[in-house]
């Protein structure tokens, strides 16, 4: 009966249902396996199946959660980085060869 009291306490006061409980989840699950790309099937209602392939673009970075609260938008991760990088040591320049 406690329990129950405090599950409709926790619904109160943060506006979930008390069936949902997250309790035993596990934050960032497939978190790499999205990097890496997926797939979504779309089973469309005349009995068609459209199949899409979800990758990032190439060059694009993801954030983990704890960064991202730091830097909502691409904008400020750029301003960031381009302060750092006076801060690094030169790049080495590279001989090209001659064939």
């Amino acid at each position: 009966m406690k329990n129950e009291a405090n599950r409709m306490a926790q619904m109160k006061d943060n506006d979930t249902r008390a069936e949902y409980d997250f309790r035993g989840g596990v934050r960032g699950k497939h978190y790499r396996a999205m990097q890496a790309g997926y797939t979504i099937t779309i089973h469309e209602s005349d009995g068609t199946t459209v199949v899409k392939d979800v990758t990032p673009k190439e060059g694009a970075v993801v954030l983990e959660p704890d960064v991202r609260a730091y830097f909502p938008d691409s904008e400020s991760v750029n301003t960031t980085l381009r302060c750092l990088i006076p801060l690094l040591p030169k790049r080495l320049k590279r001989k090209t060869r001659k064939a």
